[in-house]
This record gives structure tokens, C-alpha cells and sequence, in this order.
């Protein structure tokens, strides 16, 4: 499969419409989200908009380095259906935690993502180091949230 600018711009807008819908499903969120007692270290709302969007960028591209790697494909379709999945218990996270204010099932539900990243991760670096390593970020990232969210559940 060729190294196309399209399918680089589909696997790029596939993480970030994601993200959107996400958005859009908890829009309110971040004003809840105002109101909580938080842990130390939590950044302003912005933050999250900024690094998310960033993160959601070099998924896309990991992705894409993944499918245009020229390998196996079935070996390439079992690194994406993760990559899939893993972005679909990403895009519920918000939901549980803002919309439902599920604190602690939130906590385990990013344990769960962690989990999943972690094997996406171990799948992308049989295809591509680079794209391991693009991953890397998010995963680290949802270690913070970690810590804020059990944060968030302990002091409210």
C-alpha cells in the first residue's frame, strides 16, 4: 500500500474526530470539572485541549506508519484492531468521568486504556519502532490522568 498523503490524512482525522465526539458527548465536562477538588499538579483546562489534540496527532501517525508499513497483513490488521479498540475506551473515559461522575470506575476504566496501550505499543514495535514510539507519550499522558483522576475521586 502505497505511502499516500489521503491515507495519511485519514489516519491523522480518525484519532482527532474521535477526540471530537468525545468532546462533544461530555462538552460540559470541563466546567464540572472547575468545581471538583483536584490533586496537585493539575493543569488549567486548556491543557488538556492542547496536549490531547497533540496526542491524538501522533496516534494518527503511528497509525499510519503501522499500515503503511509493508508487513504482514494480518499482522497489520491485529496492531489496528487494538489501536482501535483502545481509542474507542479512550473516547468513553470522558464520559464515565465528566458526564456520569464515576470517579473510581473511571480510575479502573484508564487502567483498562493503560493496559491497551501498553499492547498496542508491543504490536506497533513489530511493525514500526517509530510508531512504538509515537505511542509512548499517550501512554505516560494516561498515567497522569491516572493520578488526577484517583485524585479527583479521593478528595471528592
Amino acid at each position: 500500500m502505497p505511502k499516500s498523503k489521503k491515507t495519511l490524512v485519514v489516519c491523522l482525522l480518525f484519532p482527532l474526530i474521535a477526540g471530537g465526539v468525545s468532546g462533544f458527548l461530555t462538552r460540559n465536562g470541563m466546567e464540572t470539572f472547575a468545581y471538583l477538588n483536584k490533586p496537585p499538579l493539575s493543569p488549567p483546562g486548556i491543557v488538556f485541549t492542547i496536549v490531547w489534540t497533540v496526542l491524538y496527532l501522533m496516534m494518527g501517525l503511528a497509525s499510519w506508519l503501522v499500515l503503511t508499513s509493508g508487513e504482514r497483513p494480518e499482522q497489520i490488521r491485529q496492531a489496528l484492531f487494538f489501536y482501535v479498540v483502545q481509542l474507542i475506551v479512550n473516547v468513553l473515559w470522558p464520559v464515565f468521568f465528566f458526564s456520569l461522575g464515576w470517579y473510581l470506575f473511571s480510575f479502573f476504566w484508564l487502567l483498562l486504556l493503560f493496559v491497551l496501550i501498553l499492547v498496542v505499543i508491543w504490536l506497533f514495535s513489530d511493525l514500526s519502532q517509530t510508531a512504538a514510539w509515537l505511542m509512548v507519550p499517550y501512554l505516560i499522558w494516561t498515567v497522569f490522568a491516572g493520578y488526577l483522576n484517583l485524585g479527583v475521586y479521593l478528595l471528592n
